[in-house]
């Protein structure tokens, strides 16, 4: 039996990743950043094959609890990154424990012998930190894959930038280091939906899929998605986990990473579907899904399934 080690495991993307880890014979370790608050993972200890997880606290920045977390797994799942909208503060909010989270995490696993494959759960703003809107010129319409030029704004969200910031950094990683012993691979799903396995309420995708359902704008950035009716391209959350298991152990994918997409819907039709109510138009695939499909063999649920599945 192998091990996993699983970085945000706990998470709304991590608990389902967790999950399938679990269904596929693994023994998978999960972190937690506060093990008091047990309210934030025992919603994990219900799903099938429980007896193989072990939930340990860590803080990805504390280099020597890192490896001690890691040690003797032969993969390592880094999903760890606050998704946050409201941020006060990026710099202590999301930079720092994105940016040096990911440098200490590179180290870590780099000092660890036993392990085979890394998979970071990055972002589509590694790509584009304007996303849902459309990359430097661009139009709504026009089409975006990883041969694209990555493109980061000074107007984006910090948590975009953190996330572009980060995967830069793994990059650099990459090139530096052309002889280490692992593959390392990147997913980078667009917006995450679907239906949560916790009942945690500190999930942005699962507070983002509540605010379109509800018509509901609590700060600016959503409230410009309801005013421009944005197109807003989605992917499941149950994809998002195959596509990570499916990086984590196919052979000769180093260095790849992969966008994660289904189709695109505008916002006004996600509040339809949502709801139980058939768009009023049909999905277009604005960021192009052809790479996850013929390196991992990955078929995106339609998003209509998809946020119907939230709301059951």
């Amino acid at each position: 039996m192998k091990t996993v080690a699983i970085i945000g495991g706990s998470g709304f993307i991590g608990s389902h990743t967790t999950q399938k880890f679990l269904n596929e014979g693994f023994s998978v370790k999960v972190s937690v950043t506060d093990i008091k608050k047990s309210e934030k993972y025992e919603h994990l200890f219900n799903l099938e094959n429980s007896d193989n997880l072990n939930i340990s606290p860590l803080l990805v920045e504390n280099l020597e609890d890192l490896k001690d977390f890691i040690r003797d797994c032969e993969i390592v799942i880094h999903g760890g990154t606050p998704f946050q909208l409201d941020v006060k503060d990026p710099q202590i909010e999301l930079f720092d424990p994105t940016i040096k989270g990911t440098e200490s995490f590179l180290k870590a696993v780099s000092e660890t012998p036993s392990i085979e494959k890394v998979v970071i759960i990055a972002s589509v703003a590694a790509y584009n930190t304007n996303f849902p809107l459309p990359s430097y010129g661009k139009t709504t319409t026009d089409t975006f894959d990883e041969a694209d030029k990555k493109y980061i704004s000074a107007e984006s969200h910090p948590y975009a930038k953190a996330k572009f910031m980060a995967n830069q950094t793994v990059e650099k990683f990459i090139e530096e280091n052309p002889n280490i012993s692992f593959e390392i691979i990147s997913v980078s799903p667009v917006g995450v939906m679907g239906k949560s396995l916790s009942k945690r309420e500190d999930s942005t995708s699962t507070g983002l899929q509540f605010l379109f359902k509800n018509k509901i704008a609590p700060n600016p950035f959503v409230q410009m998605l309801y005013d421009t009716n944005a197109e807003f391209a989605f992917v499941d959350v149950r994809d998002v986990a195959e596509a990570i298991f499916k990086a984590a152990t196919i052979s000769g994918l180093h260095g790849k990473n992969y966008l994660l997409s289904s189709e695109t819907y505008s916002v006004s039709d996600a509040t339809l579907m949502l709801n139980h109510e058939s768009p009023k138009n049909k999905p277009q695939i604005i960021y192009k899904n052809d790479l996850a499909m013929n390196d991992l063999g990955m078929k995106f649920r339609p998003v209509q399934e998809t946020l119907n599945n939230y709301s059951e």
